[in-house]
């Protein structure tokens, strides 16, 4: 005779583990992805005029690119309570992404509020 062993405490604990498992809104995630695009724009733009008016020429303005890029990670990550796995796959897409991206539009917000202040 084969003895019958009580599996329900067996498929209960599978059952949980299957809710436990993180789920992944990919409209969420590309939602989160484009409202950091449009930050780091925003503040490419706004870093561009700050670096113009007060003269930065050369290498300087593009280290104080980099420190406001520093400045926006920190606050995007603050913003998302430093649980960015919550809202993101990974770090790099915080700290990372689209820095490069804003990079022309610094330069040219940069450029126009140097000739703006400056030269006129």
């Amino acid at each position: 005779m084969a003895i019958q062993e009580d599996t329900s405490g067996d498929r209960r604990k599978s059952i949980d583990a299957i809710d436990e498992l993180p789920t992944i809104n990919v409209e969420n995630m590309q939602n989160n992805t484009r409202v950091i695009n449009y930050c780091r724009t925003f503040m490419s733009i706004i870093g561009g005029v700050i670096a113009g008016i007060l003269g930065f020429t050369g290498l300087t303005g593009f280290v104080f690119y980099f420190i406001v890029m520093a400045i926006t990670s920190a606050g995007l990550a603050a913003k998302a309570e430093f649980s960015v796995h919550s809202y993101f796959d990974s770090w790099n897409k915080i700290t990372l992404d689209g820095v490069l991206g804003g990079l022309m539009s610094f330069v040219l917000f940069w450029t126009f509020a140097y000739d703006f202040v400056h030269i006129f």
